[in-house]
């Protein structure tokens, strides 16, 4: 009896408020939640708590939503022929074009990245990538697809965006 008192603590302990693992839908639709589940009590009329106003995505910084107003890259300006099979390659730009604004892939501990490694008249290569998790750090195994900022120095414009995947930092 005990035994199951202490898994049932584990796994509800283990499952967060946000157990989102949503993948981005077949046929490029990149249509993602925007909610999450709250277990924890509201708070008392007395209590005055505001949820913090939305704030722009600085690069660098994940999200679950493309930001309002962003742009879709047309697919043949994107060149992800060096992901790996399954990983996204949906690509919009914001900013008059100066921010790419790209479907990421993370899991467990990880935090994706992307970085601009290149940027010539013709194409921009975005490195993206994922932290490291600490050694001795228990993390789930779920995969998430949040959406990542990257600035540039010039609008995309007419550009080819080459998408590759480096090792964890």
């Amino acid at each position: 009896m005990a035994g199951t008192g202490v898994l049932l603590l584990m796994v509800t302990a283990c499952a967060g408020p946000d157990m989102s693992t949503a993948q981005p839908a077949a046929g490029g639709d990149s249509a993602a939640p925007t909610g999450s589940v709250s277990t924890s009590p509201s708070p008392s009329p007395s209590a005055s708590v505001l949820p913090a106003p939305p704030t722009a995505n600085p690069p660098g910084k994940p999200r679950l939503t493309v930001p309002e107003g962003s742009t879709p890259v047309p697919p043949g300006k994107i060149d992800a022929t060096a992901l790996p099979s399954g990983f996204p390659h949906e690509v919009w730009t914001s900013n008059g074009g100066t921010v790419l604004d790209i479907r990421a892939q993370e899991g467990g501990c990880g935090h994706a990245l992307g970085e601009a490694a290149e940027q010539t008249g013709d194409r921009v290569v975005v490195n993206l990538s994922e932290t490291k998790a600490q050694t001795g750090q228990m993390c789930t195994m779920d995969i998430r697809y949040p959406v990542i900022s990257v600035a540039l120095a010039a609008p995309l414009d007419q550009r080819t965006v080459v998408l590759k995947t480096t090792p964890p930092k």
